[in-house]
């Protein structure tokens, strides 16, 4: 394997939860990449509006059909039917401790349009929070996927649309590969990726996401089962597919043009 791995997908969420978005470029940093998961929504405590609890994607899954971009620091959300709410989040310099699993962390509330558009479509109210780089990120602030394994997956749950649809993964980038499942004999290399340099990790352990569409948020195959019935599980009894990754030295990654 060369030691600079060609790009053929970017992307993130800038509200956590929200449809996973590709981009051009991405710049990624200590913190993985730059705008990943600065917003989350938050269910505030009924008996102490001082707690709350981060909304993730496996419970809400409805929230992978909205679209949220950050254009400067106006954020733009959409919701599937056309509705929309942008406006430049405005600070409360209120806080709320909430538990992201199993750990404390502490995010702001926010005051703008952003709350009313979501709690409608979630059917309860939630409010936008500005969450401080990595604190709503569950492991390693980089992932990786690679498209020899995206085709294997593929053609076993006999899906030939799912290398288009690599946003199911979630993954801050995905790389060109030959052989399937090559990543995971990577973990403490170094790698060159567009203009960082990334350690790798270890595998990704995996939960029902991956079988909801990427932009219609629908539950329209089964990856987790068939995950399950030939992929490597962690202790959990979580299969894996893809691996993390820390950035050592920051820079942008742009994605190869198609050949």
């Amino acid at each position: 394997m060369s030691d600079e791995l060609r790009v053929v997908r970017a992307g993130f969420a800038p509200v956590k939860g929200t449809r996973h978005l590709s981009y051009d470029a991405v710049s990624l940093d200590a913190q993985g990449a730059v705008g990943d998961r600065g917003f989350a929504l938050v269910a505030l405590d009924e008996e102490d509006p001082t707690r709350g609890q981060v909304l993730r994607t496996v419970q809400s899954p409805s929230l992978v059909a909205v679209r949220s971009e950050l254009v400067g620091e106006r954020l733009d959300v959409e919701l599937p039917g056309g509705e929309t709410a942008s406006a430049v989040p405005v600070r409360s310099r209120r806080t709320v401790t909430c538990d992201y699993w199993g750990r404390e962390v502490a995010l702001e509330l926010l005051e703008g349009p952003h709350a009313g558009l979501f709690s409608r479509w979630l059917g309860r109210p939630v409010r936008l929070a500005r969450a401080r780089r990595g604190d709503v990120v569950f492991a390693a602030p980089v992932t990786l996927v690679t498209t020899a394994s995206l085709r294997d997956l593929a053609q076993r749950s006999e899906r030939p649309d799912l290398p288009e649809q690599a946003a199911r993964f979630r993954s801050t980038v995905v790389v060109d590969t030959d052989e399937p499942y090559a990543e995971e004999g990577w973990t403490g290399r170094i790698i060159q990726v567009g203009g960082a340099r990334v350690r790798i990790g270890v595998p990704i352990p995996r939960c029902a996401v991956v079988d909801l569409h990427p932009e219609t948020s629908v539950r329209d195959v089964r990856l987790l089962r068939t995950l399950s019935g030939y992929r490597p599980r962690n202790r959990a009894g979580e299969p894996v597919f893809g691996m993390f990754a820390e950035v050592l030295t920051p820079g942008e990654v742009s994605v190869a043009p198609s050949p």
